[in-house]
């Protein structure tokens, strides 16, 4: 492995323990808060912030994984088993949503059935309060780093951050609400729990959505598969790219392509452009890229019919 790319991998992992850390935390603080402050809103929020250490998790433990050599009995490397973990974690996390949005709906109902709730404690609302602050600063410095060593996974994980600190301050106007404005507003703290059971179904459907795309070996997004295209043609002697193949195994991405060059190259030249293309699409998405080019020569274009009379 070069220089570069262990910088970049212990760099990745870097930013990822330090989130590890701090969701853990702040999991375990929000929880015991929730609980000692009688907050629902503020348990759904910590189960949140744990759906957040699940993606730490996969990356961390399942990325190690998912980047052993390829093998006798996987000819493809092990990238799918970091797709399983994901879709795993999104199956707890909607389970964990299902119990968060029925004991919300069971609050409210007491509320509408003239009960009242007990007051959330104050530790609950300020549990909220150091929430958004640390989550808002491992937002910053996790897309920070994501974006400068290009690393998508690292990037979406900073956006699971992100969605953090906004269920938090939903869940601090909740609490907010119905320990300041007095009895008939503490129906504010289910509600506000209900919200934070949708952003978890969120978090859990996207996960599915795309574990489930890899598994089903679906294409890259267009706009990706334009650039590929762009990138196999950026050396004028390639021409015609088609037959163009894609999909994402666990990290990596896998690229299949047929491509025309002039019919009277040697092999060796044509050889040499493919390690061109090779070696820009590594560039571009990292070393783990599969890439199979198949090369054709040009057609011969058919002569007007008027040239073919004389």
């Amino acid at each position: 492995m070069s220089d570069a790319l262990e910088i970049r991998k212990r760099r990745i992992y870097r930013v990822t323990f330090i989130g590890f850390a701090v969701n853990l935390v702040l999991s375990l603080v929000k929880l015991a808060a929730g609980i000692l402050g009688r907050s629902g809103a503020m348990v759904a929020d910590a189960v949140h912030s744990f759906s957040d250490l699940a993606t730490d998790i996969v990356v961390i433990v399942f990325a190690r994984i998912s980047a052993k050599p390829r093998d006798d009995g996987h000819d493809y490397g092990h990238g799918k088993y970091e797709t399983l973990a994901t879709i795993l974690i999104s199956i707890a996390l909607g389970v964990v949503g299902v119990g968060i949005l029925i004991n919300s709906i069971g609050s409210i109902r007491v509320v509408i059935d003239g009960g009242l709730l007990p007051r959330p404690g104050l530790v609950a609302l300020a549990a909220a309060v150091v929430s958004i602050a640390a989550k808002e600063i491992l937002y910053r410095y996790t897309v920070r780093e994501g974006r400068a060593i290009d690393s998508p996974s690292v990037v979406a994980n900073a956006w699971h951050h992100r969605s953090d600190a906004l269920s938090s301050l939903g869940t601090l106007v909740g609490i907010g609400c119905a320990y300041f404005l007095g009895d008939r507003w503490r129906i504010a703290d289910p509600i506000a729990a209900l919200v934070v059971a949708v952003f978890i179904f969120k978090v859990a459907f996207d996960l599915i959505r795309t574990g489930l795309g890899e598994l089903l070996e679906k294409s890259l997004p267009e706009e990706t598969e334009r650039e590929i295209l762009h990138i196999v043609t950026a050396d004028p002697a390639v021409r015609e790219p088609h037959n163009l193949r894609t999909r994402r195994i666990g990290a990596s991405i896998a690229v299949e392509v047929h491509v025309r060059v002039d019919g009277a190259m040697t092999v060796a030249c044509s050889h040499a452009l493919t390690v061109g293309i090779e070696r820009r699409l590594r560039e571009r998405f990292g070393e783990g890229t599969m890439i199979a080019i198949h090369v054709e020569p040009l057609k011969q274009r058919e002569q007007p019919a008027d040239k073919v009379r004389q």
